[in-house]
């Protein structure tokens, strides 16, 4: 028959209390139950001196002494046991003043072990003083805080349990540092001190991989009760070290949602089973941290499992992490969407706002071609391009290119392009006329942007009569040479300066030739100059000669990928036929 697996924290400190009293049950009654052993003896009581230790201290194994008097038993004094000591052990006698005051001690005896590999053992120090024996600690004065100490064993008959001193001495090799734990007693007028590694290098290490891995483990003795944990897991669950918690303490710990999969697992380890490990959420100091856990029973020969470990890893900041990054993800769908939605409509009204160029303009003698690149895929931008044949009889021929990507830019080329088509119709305007007025229409909107372009006419002459507005220069092809046109007459920015008036540069066209208009996008890369991209549209302008508008416009697209691209780019290609 399956357990029940508790579904509260409740039900389940009351199965854990269950077994643990059932197994307590069946141990006593195998092992029968230990009367409670006398009371001790009492000890020196404050004023009493203990009874001293026959003199001296011999040369034996595990140990030296610095007494040598006639007829000195060597195995008759404490001296003999400090080869039992696994610790820095010496016996200490005190060096006191004329007022009879303890200031230090000289070591009469010590064993052979070394506390660290960079420290002495004690029995190299024999007749020394404590001060010259251990000089790094007198260095910040705590040597002389010791000797007090070791005076109060003698003068009280008290122990000292672990007194930490922070040493750190300068050897051959350089500076170290240990934290020594101290412990000592009264022998007589004299005193046994011993000090040892606060901890050993395997604790260190241990210590270290908890950090690392930020985990740590514990020990419940279901017998006795006693509950042990490492410093890492008195880490996660912010407890001061001594204060580890029961398992009923640690069931109240746990999120209300969480308590069947952490019952599960204390059921099957209580059954002396070894169950998968799980995630569960514990609540500490009302922050919610997410353990992995895996447990272990310790089972005796009865088969009863008399202790449980659990060893426990933090997952807390790699679920805070699982769920930024899930937020993000979200959030970066919700931006692709939003970006998918607006390049459609942003598509949308640039196909209507950039229709392809008249046919009327062929009957006139033009073969017009127009290409628009964007930096990225499905992207849309400010550039844009005007050619078509207004009521006098000449060709409107401009480009531009309004500031910025996206629906925003789109609109802003909206508003250019239109007001350009509007402002064009006015009677007897000339390039010149149109590039000051729409430049006014900028400078006058706080919220327009800056731009660029050009705005120029071919009247029936074939004349070319065009200003500029801080774009890049026109690039004309004729008789198998490109040449930039000439662009001293060039003006500010739209929008930079109000009141400015542009002036107006005029080519001559003849049959044959090919007048490329195009945006900076094109002629602009990342580390280059302008000119050397324009010189390198140039080149390739070049290798169009005798070819169509369309034809030209084509080579170019395939000389320049959209790779290459680090803006919107915008082309237009004019033919005289």
């Amino acid at each position: 028959m399956k357990p029940v697996i508790p579904q509260d924290p409740e039900t389940l400190k009351q199965v854990v209390a269950s077994e643990v009293a059932a197994l307590r049950t069946a141990a006593r009654r195998d092992a029968g139950v230990r009367p409670d052993p006398a009371p001790a003896a009492p000890g020196p009581q404050d004023g009493e001196t203990a009874r001293g230790c026959p003199c001296g201290a011999a040369g034996g194994p595990g140990h030296a002494c610095g007494d040598q008097e006639d007829g000195h038993d060597p195995w008759a004094c404490v001296c003999a046991t400090l080869p039992a000591i696994p610790v820095s052990a010496a016996l200490l006698v005190p060096v006191r003043d004329e007022e009879g005051r303890t200031g230090d001690f000289t070591v009469r005896a010590g064993n052979h072990v070394r506390s660290a590999q960079w420290l002495d053992a004690p029995d190299r120090h024999i007749g020394r003083r404590l001060l010259e024996f251990q000089p790094g600690a007198a260095a910040g004065g705590l040597i002389e805080a010791l000797a007090e100490v070791l005076a109060e064993v003698l003068t009280t008959g008290r122990a000292l349990h672990a007194h930490a001193v922070d040493y750190t001495e300068q050897r051959g090799d350089g500076l170290h540092r240990a934290r020594l734990l101290y412990d000592a007693a009264s022998c007589g007028d004299q005193v046994m001190a011993t000090w040892r590694p606060a901890r050993n290098r395997t604790e260190m290490l241990s210590l270290d991989a908890q950090y690392i891995a930020s985990m740590g483990w514990g020990t419940w003795d279901l017998l006795s009760g006693d509950t042990t944990w490492s410093e890492g897991l008195h880490a996660i669950f912010r407890t001061e070290e001594g204060r580890a918690l029961s398992l009923v303490e640690l069931c109240d710990t746990v999120l209300l949602d969480d308590v069947p999969r952490f019952g599960k697992m204390l059921t099957a380890l209580l059954e002396g089973e070894e169950p998968a490990g799980a995630e569960v959420r514990f609540s500490v100091l009302g922050e919610i941290r997410t353990l992995h856990l895996v447990g272990h029973p310790v089972i005796a020969r009865d088969g009863l499992p008399w202790a449980l470990h659990l060893i426990a890893r933090d997952l807390t900041a790699q679920v805070h992490s699982r769920q930024r990054l899930a937020a993000t993800r979200r959030q970066r769908e919700e931006l692709r969407e939003e970006a998918a939605a607006e390049r459609l409509v942003a598509t949308a009204l640039r196909e209507a706002l950039l229709p392809t160029h008249s046919a009327e303009l062929a009957e006139l003698g033009l073969s017009v071609a127009a290409a628009y690149l964007p930096a990225e895929s499905d992207a849309v931008g400010g550039d844009w391009y005007k050619c078509r044949r207004l009521p006098d009889g000449r060709i409107l021929l401009a480009i531009g290119d309004a500031c910025g990507h996206g629906l925003g830019a789109v609109a802003r080329m909206a508003q250019q392009r239109h007001a350009l088509a509007g402002l064009a119709h006015a009677p007897g305007t000339h390039a010149g006329q149109l590039t000051t007025w729409l430049n006014e229409l900028l400078c006058g909107d706080d919220a327009a942007e800056t731009a660029t372009g050009i705005i120029g006419h071919i009247d029936g002459e074939r004349n070319f009569r065009w200003a500029c507005a801080g774009h890049p220069p026109p690039l004309l092809l004729r008789d198998g040479r490109a040449s930039e046109l000439d662009t001293s007459h060039r003006g500010p920015l739209f929008g930079l300066l109000p009141g400015h008036e542009f002036a107006t540069a005029t080519l001559p066209l003849r049959r044959g030739d090919l007048l490329l208009l195009y945006t900076d996008g094109m002629v602009e890369r990342r580390g280059e100059d302008i000119g050397q991209g324009i010189e390198t549209l140039r080149r390739v302008l070049v290798s169009c000669a005798g070819l169509g508008a369309q034809e030209t416009m084509d080579r170019l697209m395939a000389a320049f990928t959209p790779e290459q691209n680090e803006d919107d780019t915008c082309l237009l290609a004019v033919r005289l036929d």
